[in-house]
């Protein structure tokens, strides 16, 4: 049996990660990544779910190495049949913060230095109160946090579950799927015709995305949601 949770994501701090660089300016862009979702949610997690990964160390904490591990991780999503997808913006607005800092380096060097050469830049980051909303396929039902923490500044984010009524699993449909998507993890499964690019790190999403394979489709009072089956994790060799 399938499972489909909508999941709704409140901010309650400011949210920031460096989507894109233009000179001094880092922006945040309004959609979170499904890798990210998947440690926010828990779902990573050795402890809680018995499936030690590579890591000596609580992975959604703390990475003494800095080192992404995603393959290694997210393939143990693959086994147990859970897939995340990317969240796009229910609504949102913007703040931008303006950072400033000083040449210190003589609290390093303890040596006096002629030079204090101000520097600053800006962090477009998205506002408290914004909404975002994705959608976990499961082939077991999951219990969920009502809490969790997104970005460089874990940010905190209230976490809102729906639990989808039963979905129709439909054969070789043509549909536009409006929510993103991860191509990596779509496109050895089914036909993409048409999609616009989402450009960010560590691997570019896509939206609009019209295709062609086999779909799950849920439908409610006012909506139909029509969402690819078969999804896994895939990474670029």
């Amino acid at each position: 049996m399938t499972y489909i949770y909508r999941c709704r994501l409140e901010l309650h701090d400011s949210l920031y990660f460096a989507t894109r660089e233009i000179g001094r300016l880092y922006e945040t862009e309004p959609i979170l990544h499904n890798y990210a979702l998947c440690y926010a949610l828990g779902f990573v997690d050795s402890d809680r779910y018995g499936t030690r990964v590579e890591t000596d160390n609580e992975y959604r904490y703390f990475c003494r190495h800095q080192v992404p591990q995603y393959e290694a991780h997210l393939s143990q999503l693959n086994h147990r049949g859970i897939y995340v997808t990317p969240a796009r913006s229910i609504h949102h607005t913007a703040v931008l913060q303006t950072w400033k800092y000083a040449d210190n380096r003589y609290h390093v060097e303890m040596q006096k230095t002629q030079k204090n050469i101000p520097s600053f830049g800006r962090a477009k980051e998205i506002a408290p109160e914004s909404e975002f909303e994705c959608f976990v396929i499961s082939e077991t039902e999951l219990p969920f946090p009502k809490w969790i923490r997104l970005g460089k500044w874990m940010s905190k984010a209230a976490v809102n579950v729906e639990p989808l009524p039963k979905p129709t699993y439909r054969e070789n449909r043509s549909v536009t799927v409006p929510y993103p998507l991860n191509p990596l993890d779509v496109m050895f499964s089914h036909r993409v015709m048409s999609f616009d690019t989402i450009n960010m790190p560590p691997v570019s999403l896509i939206r609009n995305v019209k295709l062609q394979g086999n779909v799950y489709e849920v439908g409610l009072e006012k909506e139909t949601i029509a969402l690819p089956a078969n999804m896994t994790y895939r990474f670029s060799s």
